[in-house]
């Protein structure tokens, strides 16, 4: 079983570290936002956090007050389906903001509820085949709400700026805590995480290796838009946040590949996460054996719980048709995002820009 790192605490005679004065926080959300630092193997450590999307949620709320573009009583108004929704929510909850959430199929009655008892309203809408899918129908139906409410604050995940900078100061966590690192894994939805860790771990080490993680289905690295099982990673529009050049490898995995892989965190070294942290560990733990001498850290987004009806259900799983099962002989290695196909694959993105990569025009 994995054991949380230490900072050289006092040791008792039994050998186990004497508990230490803990930190009183002002909130909840200073209590959350932050990851735990685990070492998972010899060489692959995990950044695992309870609610990872709660950091640029609360980040981009403190930058529009203190930019004095949120004021008490502003609405706020944002897409999400899934965890970003839910660290807003809390925010705007304790902060006295209305919140609206729009969202999809993938808001499950549990989250839903969540949400709403945090004081958030959500709508849910529906994917009509237009360009962008179902982010791109979601986003149409903010811009109507907006131009209703034009005193409303959209926090707008996949565009501001503010995303990817609110994780600077996990890159100083970790560099504190594991010094350098050589690889981040992390799967790519807004590319807030993957693009905000990697710039600030590179303040130190320019060479860091960055591995993106998508999914089948999800444009964001080049292939055509198809369903999508595996959810809170890709996506049917390519996120401004998204820098294309930050790359070094990217990862296609598919769900059942993922699902196998979040149960193996769990069952080998007690992490119950979620399915973007199982498939960051397929990714991450397959290249911390191919390299053995460098040390790789991976993004694990958020804990189980949400997931104990689906992923962690046998029933849910045979319902949809699918087998959790690895795939033993590792990724394929692909020259051209076309050649993702269905099943694990990666390619060599060396920090190359979308039309230099795929041939084509980046998507407006």
């Amino acid at each position: 079983m994995t054991e949380t790192l230490s900072t050289a605490p006092p040791v008792s005679l039994l050998g186990t570290p004497e508990p230490q004065a803990g930190e009183v926080y002002r909130s909840v959300l200073e209590a959350t936002q932050l990851p735990r630092i685990i070492r998972v193997t010899d060489n692959l450590y995990a950044a695992a956090f309870s609610l990872m999307k709660l950091l640029p949620a609360r980040f981009i709320i403190d930058r529009a007050e203190a930019e004095g573009v949120l004021t008490p009583g502003t609405p706020v108004i944002e897409t999400s389906s899934g965890t970003f929704g839910l660290g807003l929510a809390m925010v705007c909850g304790l902060r006295g903001y209305p919140l609206t959430i729009v969202g999809d199929s993938a808001i499950d009655d549990d989250l839903r509820n969540r949400l709403e008892l945090l004081g958030a309203r959500v709508e849910i809408v529906e994917d009509h085949g237009a360009p962008g899918g179902i982010q791109g129908a979601r986003l149409a139906r903010v811009a109507e709400l907006q131009r209703e409410r034009p005193d409303s604050f959209v926090p707008g995940q996949y565009d501001n700026p503010a995303n990817p900078a609110a994780y600077a100061m996990v890159g100083d966590l970790i560099a504190r805590t594991l010094g350098r690192v050589d690889c981040l894994v992390g799967p790519v939805g807004s590319g807030g995480s993957t693009g905000g860790l990697a710039a600030s771990l590179r303040l130190r080490n320019p060479s860091l290796h960055l591995v993106g993680v998508d999914t089948h289905g999800s444009i964001i690295f080049g292939p055509a838009e198809g369903h999508r099982v595996l959810r809170g990673l890709g996506s049917s529009i390519i996120p401004g946040n998204v820098e294309h050049t930050a790359y070094d490898e990217v990862h296609w995995v598919a769900a059942a590949e993922a699902f196998h892989a979040t149960h193996e965190l769990y069952r080998g070294h007690g992490l119950f996460m979620g399915p973007t942290s199982g498939a960051s560990f397929q990714v991450a733990s397959w290249w911390a054996r191919c390299n053995p001498y460098s040390t790789a850290l991976m993004v694990l987004p958020d804990e189980g719980y949400r997931y104990q009806s689906t992923v962690y259900s046998s029933s849910w799983l045979a319902q949809h048709g699918i087998v959790p099962a690895p795939q033993p002989g590792g990724p394929r290695l692909v020259d051209h995002p076309d050649e993702a196909g269905d099943t694990w694959s990666r390619l060599i993105w060396a920090r190359r820009g979308y039309e230099s990569v795929t041939e084509e025009e980046l998507p407006a």
